[in-house]
């Protein structure tokens, strides 16, 4: 399989900070990948090298096989970038900031139109496509802004955050969207904080954090494997559940008002655990992506 992405060793430095700190990753043609990470952990930096808005400080950047440095234009030409603030024009209305932004791939006025219209029918904002953008919800807002980094028809698609500030029904809306997209094979490269996103949309991912990548795999084996395949949060835990999971080397994470179990394969283990320790506020699930992210980077608050 091609890879569209080759990164090799890259650091970015600025004054002296490293946010980028020697990375390595590669995306596949037609792959939906993520680059997930607490605020601050370096995945927005590399975004912004990837569509060569930041150029890299050290280290090997190839899109398409072309180097990120040498042959920006040639690359810019084939990728689409949905970034996460809302840049789009509110002077014009929804159907000319397509328009305008056709003119930027010097794509004709015929072709351009065809495209606008195909676009709008694609996102369901063919009934707006005279109104201007402050007129918009912000679930509207994401898919115009959306709809103009396809206008290229880009063989590489990158979402910074494509969801931030949605409400469900419009978030669910843009996700049906994206696996649309992702069924004509375009590849795409994802940075998200909702974990039910990457877990739904991504095929493989990459958890960043200090700069440096912690773990890559698909989400269903990072879960595996970091994670297990159910958990028991029980809140209010005595000293002798927390003496029982120790002498057994059960994995746990004690947050002080509530501990989390992470189910080991041993069935008599969790038996004992449910009958002996879940008599009140116990509660049974099955892990997640977040649980993971969560364990990887930690659960103080990042500034």
């Amino acid at each position: 399989m091609d890879k569209i992405i080759d990164i090799q060793n890259l650091v970015k430095q600025f004054n002296g900070f490293t946010a980028v700190n020697d990375i390595s990753f590669s995306v596949d043609q037609g792959e939906f990948f993520g680059l997930l990470g607490p605020n601050g952990a370096g995945k927005t930096t590399t975004i912004r090298m990837l569509y060569g808005f930041s150029p890299p400080t050290r280290g090997k950047l190839r899109i398409f096989g072309m180097d990120i440095i040498t042959d920006f234009r040639r690359i810019k030409a084939r990728i689409g970038v949905c970034q996460q603030d809302n840049t789009l024009d509110p002077d014009l209305s929804v159907e000319q900031n397509l328009h305008v932004f056709a003119g930027y791939f010097s794509i004709p006025k015929k072709e351009a139109g065809k495209r606008t219209e195909e676009l709008l029918d694609f996102f369901a904002l063919s009934h707006k496509k005279e109104a201007k953008v402050m007129e918009l919800s912000g679930g509207m807002a994401r898919r115009l802004i959306l709809a103009r980094s396809l206008i290229n028809r880009p063989e590489l698609l990158i979402l910074d955050e494509p969801t931030t500030g949605l409400d469900p029904q419009s978030r669910h809306q843009v996700w049906e969207k994206l696996e649309d997209l992702k069924k004509t094979g375009l590849t795409v490269v994802i940075t998200t904080h909702n974990m039910e996103e990457a877990s739904r949309l991504c095929d493989r991912l990459v958890i960043i954090d200090h700069g440096k990548i912690l773990v890559n795999g698909s989400p269903k084996a990072l879960i595996e494997r970091h994670a297990g395949s159910n958990i028991i949060e029980i809140e209010g835990p005595d000293q002798t559940l927390i003496e029982y999971v120790k002498e057994n080397d059960i994995e746990y994470d004690d947050l002080g008002r509530r501990l989390i179990l992470y189910e080991t394969e041993e069935k008599d283990l969790n038996h004992t655990i449910r009958e002996r320790f879940c008599n009140e506020k116990c509660i049974y699930r099955n892990s997640t992506l977040e649980d993971v992210f969560l364990r990887l980077t930690g659960r103080g608050l990042r500034e």
